[in-house]
């Protein structure tokens, strides 16, 4: 078996730096216990390593840039899961995971074994630029264009410990693509980055801003259609001086990008970033081939051989086992190479907690990312992972073996794959809990064949108005809000988050949770009434309206 691949390799100067972090925030630590800081005092410094407090402890969120890691990572956070936390990790839609049940005593202990692995929980949270995510197929889809997972690398190069925006009017997001097909919701990010093959062949960049969930949710604007590759750093230097420099302070609620889009103009806000660039020495921040293919040999490729008869040894796998088949056509997507196929691992069982997986699955993924993988895993910001570089003739062998552990759920892009929050069951700011709604309607639409029936249909859960569960953008969306002290869902229908994104509109008033459950089953038996040869759910949402939707969701109301 080959290295791990897919991640940048970190050098000594990295490791470095890690440790003196830690050190640092070791000694905060030691005062906070011993009351020589106060927890306003505290506060501020332990979010900028990623440690919050939440209703019942302490959580570490580890950031996972791009979504990839390899194989020795992803033991080291079962072994985390295992000995610091109660055996289980949160994958999250920033493509981080979350331990839920951390010791503020043993947090220097918890980053030293990460560095050891070369990873971090910095600027995972805080006002500034957070994990930069990436499509979760970057450097092995067939429709890639570009590779973006090198330029995300030099993104996160140059927003770590930025001076100037460490401390912005509020978080900052930034997802970038290499795919017509957007898979990162790029119009949903303060910048939304989608990147294509120029006339040199070098990559030119197509940039969004202002986009966002949470309490007002608001599409992308266009800033740039084609920024060339060596003034990439410098555009986006500009947009974030923009932002720091005019960015709302006095209104938390009012302080992100977008609101500052909307109020300028989207026009305005070019001419002032243009501006800005003006002023900038340019020549600082160009990024020339030279750098770019400097931090391109910091990744290891994968050799990839395959037989000539994989694809038919695959093909006569799924003729013969109906259940695989399932599974092959929701759960993998084509690859680059015609020998293999990208493989997506449901972290979604019926009834499960979206996004959850325990130590002994994680050592298991492990395991199988180095037997069928080139030891590389990819977070996808939908809660799920994926194992990048199977050979067709090997897919089957490799589904057998997730069957054993409860990760072979034939359900990537269904009803079944729902995304959600950790909720009121974790979170202070939550009105309701995400993670029970998420169950019961797992284990409602479990059957795997249901489920193929139903095709393409996304729940998205969030427990309160932050959207952290991006509720805005599922086709079907849950917002938990608080009625008197109950926990009741509000529905929104129509939303997307890829190609021609949405948002979702309230189909009717909240209902108590099991009536929640109940009304999306009658929608879900609505549209399979009504819908026409070949249509998704929201090509019949488009053709009818949410009319039959919302008189069937709320017919016994």
């Amino acid at each position: 078996m080959n290295a791990p691949v897919g991640h940048y390799q970190y050098d000594q100067s990295d490791r470095e730096f890690l440790a003196a972090r830690i050190d640092e925030f070791s000694g905060q630590v030691t005062r906070r216990i011993d009351g020589s800081l106060s927890e306003d005092e505290f506060k501020p410094l332990r979010l900028m390593n990623g440690l919050y407090l939440q209703l019942h402890a302490y959580m570490l969120r580890v950031a996972i840039p791009y979504g990839t890691i390899d194989s020795q990572q992803m033991r080291m956070f079962a072994h985390i899961a295992r000995r610091y936390d109660r055996d289980y990790g949160h994958f999250t839609t920033r493509q981080n995971i979350q331990f839920n049940w951390i010791k503020l005593e043993e947090t220097p202990d918890i980053l030293r074994d990460l560095a050891k692995v070369d990873m971090h929980a910095i600027q995972t949270s805080g006002n500034c630029i957070r994990n930069v995510t990436s499509d979760e197929f970057a450097g092995a889809a067939a429709d890639e264009v570009v590779d973006p997972r090198v330029h995300a690398e030099i993104l996160r190069q140059w927003s770590t410990l930025h001076p100037e925006f460490t401390f912005l009017p509020r978080k900052f997001k930034i997802a970038i693509s290499g795919s017509p097909n957007d898979r990162v919701a790029a119009r949903f990010h303060d910048i939304g980055i989608l990147a294509r093959s120029g006339a040199d062949g070098r990559p030119v960049f197509r940039i969004f801003v202002g986009g966002g969930l949470g309490r007002t949710p608001i599409i992308g604007q266009e800033i740039f259609d084609a920024v060339p590759e060596e003034r990439l750093l410098a555009t986006l230097e500009a947009i974030v001086r923009v932002y720091n420099a005019h960015g709302r302070r006095d209104n938390i609620y009012k302080a992100r990008i977008k609101i500052l889009v909307q109020a300028l103009g989207i026009d305005a806000y070019r001419e002032a970033v243009e501006a800005e660039l003006q002023q900038m020495d340019l020549e600082h921040y160009r990024l020339t081939p030279e750098m770019v293919d400097a931090i391109r040999a910091r990744f290891a490729v994968p050799e990839l051989s395959a037989p000539d008869n994989a694809s038919q040894e695959l093909s006569a796998r799924r003729e013969t086992n109906p259940e695989f088949d399932l599974w092959v056509r929701s759960n993998t997507h084509p690859h680059r190479d015609a020998g293999h196929i990208i493989a997506v691992v449901s972290l979604k069982p019926a009834g499960g907690i979206p996004g959850d997986a325990t130590s002994a699955q994680m050592d298991r993924l492990a395991d199988l990312a180095d037997e069928y993988s080139f030891g590389e895993l990819r977070i996808t910001h939908l809660q799920n992972i994926v194992l990048g570089h199977v050979r067709q003739d090997r897919l089957y062998d490799l589904w057998q073996a997730l069957k054993e552990v409860d990760l072979a759920s034939a359900n990537i892009g269904l009803i079944g794959d729902i995304v959600a929050c950790p909720g009121l069951d974790y979170c202070a700011l939550a009105n309701a809990r995400s993670i029970p709604i998420a169950q019961k309607l797992g284990a409602r639409f479990g059957d795997a064949t249901l489920q193929a029936e139903i095709g393409a249909l996304r729940i998205n859960i969030s427990g309160c108005i932050n959207a952290c569960g991006h509720h805005h953008a599922g086709h079907i969306g849950l917002l938990g809000v608080d009625k008197r002290g109950e926990e009741f869902f509000q529905i929104t229908l129509g939303g997307r988050a890829e190609n021609g994104a949405s948002i979702g509109t309230i189909l009717g008033p909240a209902l108590p949770e099991d009536d929640t459950v109940d009304a999306i089953a009658r929608l879900v038996d609505c549209y399979l009434g009504i819908r026409q040869r070949g249509e998704t759910f929201l090509d019949t949402l488009d053709r009818l309206g949410d009319v039959p939707f919302k008189e069937a969701a709320y017919e016994t109301v």
